[in-house]
């Protein structure tokens, strides 16, 4: 039995939209339902605000953790739709429904909702609602979009700076001391708007506790949590690095028992809670693109601090643009990215492909001048243009900025902020 009384007062409620407008835009296909997947705290519930208050406001928000709400069943979904006709007087076309797993059948709930006619955009925290669960039991009636932490350009909005790429000395060197800020202490909504340094680590502890705990521990039932707490150490102290099923054995050996194939589930499991992911090498074989090793990258470079042992800034470097790169597939659906490295060691640090073509190839560099660039990264840079026939070739710098011709190929040296402005919408 629902609380009636409760619901009419949720729904009589002001929900009003405090923050800053995400750059996650997508553009609703009818018939199919809009999920917004993303890691914990990314701002989900916000943005379903931002959707309820600025693009649908004659929706119908249900925000199901709230305590009227939380324990009704699938099938009552009609009787609230029904008392919201009532309350505001029509009846709403679009539903967006926030953190829809906390109801028991939420699949057979909005399979129904989709056949009544409404239209459907829901958000669900990454430990259960991700986008290979909702394919498969929605049947291929889902889109999913993936919300992240802020970007650089959302990051610079919140801290009420202007995103412009032509600055004087002084801005240059403001902006360099703000994006060490977003490379050490990461992106998190909550984070960036804490000032005290205390709290931004105390906040970034409690997420990474809660993701492993909720969306690790406790999503896939593990059995060995101190297997998977050394599992997780061990990704987010080797970001940016490559690494091999043999590497974690050696991590894993003599610290706890295990099995190879517990490793391979584990590391599927923590690929679940999307804060850690996965980047292959680039091969034209399937096979080889999908074999070990591969790369790894974090969703959020401040997490690193909590277990991590170093303060490399070109690693960090390395992981925002993997994140950029991220983000642009929600408005690039047919766009992968890679690392090469062949059989002599060298190595380029993203392969950008579009489909069929390969768009470009970057390397990440924290150098502030030209005599500060690796010698090696430019001739692998070179090698894999020659290899991969691509000529559009970037290197990111943290303060260096030029365009050269080396072996009759043009390479254009850009710095971290200002290519993250001109990634961004």
């Amino acid at each position: 039995m629902i609380n009636r009384e409760g619901i009419i007062d949720y729904i009589k409620r002001e929900k009003p939209f405090t923050g800053i407008e995400r750059e996650l835009k997508f553009v609703h296909i009818k018939r199919k339902i809009t999920s917004i997947i993303g890691p914990r705290r990314a701002g989900k519930t916000f943005y379903m605000l931002y959707l309820f208050n600025i693009k649908y406001p004659k929706a119908l928000y249900l925000n199901f953790e709230m305590l009227f709400l939380k324990k009704i069943k699938a099938e009552e979904i009609f009787d609230v739709i029904k008392i919201h006709n009532e309350v505001k007087g029509y009846n709403p076309k679009i539903l967006l429904l926030d953190e829809v797993q906390e109801i028991r059948n939420w699949e057979s709930m909005l399979r129904t909702l989709l056949d009544y006619g409404y239209e459907l955009v829901v958000t669900g925290s990454s430990s259960k609602l991700l986008s290979r669960e909702i394919a498969t039991q929605l049947r291929g009636r889902s889109i999913s979009f993936l919300l992240l932490p802020f970007s650089f350009r959302e990051f610079l909005t919140s801290r009420k700076m202007r995103a412009d790429e032509f600055l004087t000395f002084e801005e240059t060197g403001k902006m360099l001391r703000i994006m060490r800020e977003y490379l050490n202490f990461g992106s998190f909504p909550e984070v960036v708007i804490t000032g005290d340094k205390f709290r931004k680590e105390k906040l970034l502890q409690t997420y990474f506790d809660e993701i492993f705990l909720k969306d690790f521990v406790e999503r896939h039932e593990i059995n060995s949590i101190e297997m998977g707490r050394l599992l997780f150490e061990f990704m987010f102290q080797n970001f940016s690095k490559e690494v091999n099923i043999k590497s974690i054995e050696n991590y894993l050996k003599n610290r706890v028992s295990f099995s190879k194939k517990t490793i391979y589930r584990y590391i599927e499991n923590v690929i679940d809670t999307l804060s850690v992911f996965f980047v292959d090498n680039f091969s034209l074989s399937v096979y080889g693109r999908k074999s070990w090793p591969k790369k790894v990258y974090v969703v959020d470079t401040g997490l690193s601090r909590i277990i991590g042992f170093s303060e490399d800034v070109g690693k960090k470097m390395e992981n925002i643009v993997f994140l950029g790169l991220l983000r642009k597939t929600n408005e690039k659906p047919l766009l992968n990215f890679y690392y090469w490295k062949d059989y002599q060691q060298r190595e380029v640090d993203f392969v950008v492909k579009e489909g069929s073509r390969i768009k470009q190839l970057i390397q990440v560099t924290y150098a502030s001048s030209r005599d500060e660039i690796d010698k090696r990264e430019l001739r692998s840079l070179l090698k894999a243009s020659e290899v991969l026939k691509c000529k559009d070739l970037l290197v990111v710098t943290w303060d260096y900025e030029d365009e050269e011709i080396i072996d009759k190929r043009k390479i254009k040296f850009v710095p971290l902020w200002k290519y993250l402005l001109n990634m961004s919408p």
